[in-house]
């Protein structure tokens, strides 16, 4: 595949994830095979809503169909299952406020007893900021590669490292030792 059409095709894949709701949809969709009926029920939309977003998501692959079964009325019913492309898919420029709003969406339906939260504010060089991020970052597909426990919770985990702008002095050195 050459250059240009690789580029294209990520550029259709961040149109694509460039959606909380779509976002939401394949964290629904990533332990267990869903219908569109059951997705919109759990997220509290209409399902012909869903039912679009789910068929953008299985068109670039960021869902696979799973075979048909019956549903209690007899009707066909298609599940869906997160294939896991997303994780490897550079999202388009806003992708990281586009997490953010996701996470936020789902915190604000979790249960605060089973919210654990950590901030840390840190001065580094380039150089350990680097090596956190690629320790971070290895933490993350460690259990990003790990199969589900059939038996285990569903839990989601968030991490946004940031330059702190208002703690940096205006003008001054971005690397400074710590105060």
């Amino acid at each position: 595949m050459d250059r240009e059409r690789r580029e294209a095709e990520a550029e259709a894949d961040g149109r694509v994830l460039n959606s909380v709701l779509r976002l939401r949809i394949l964290r629904l969709c990533l332990d267990e095979p869903l219908t569109n009926k059951q997705v919109a029920a759990r997220l509290g939309k209409d399902p012909a809503t869903v039912y679009h977003h789910v068929r953008r998501l299985a068109d670039r692959g960021f869902l696979a169909a799973q075979p048909e079964r019956t549903g209690a009325r007899g009707a066909r019913e298609v599940p869906y299952l997160a294939t896991k492309k997303s994780w490897r898919t550079p999202l388009p420029d806003g992708g990281s406020r586009l997490l953010v709003e996701t996470f936020l969406a789902e915190l604000a339906e979790a249960d605060p007893q089973t919210v654990s939260t950590t901030r840390l504010g840190l001065r580094l060089s380039p150089q350990a900021r680097d090596e956190l991020l690629t320790r971070l970052h290895a933490v993350f597909q460690e259990y990003a590669d790990r199969p589900p426990d059939p038996d285990g919770t569903p839990w989601s985990v968030f991490l946004a490292v940031h330059e702190d702008s208002q703690r940096a002095e205006p003008g001054g050195d971005r690397g400074g030792a710590p105060r």
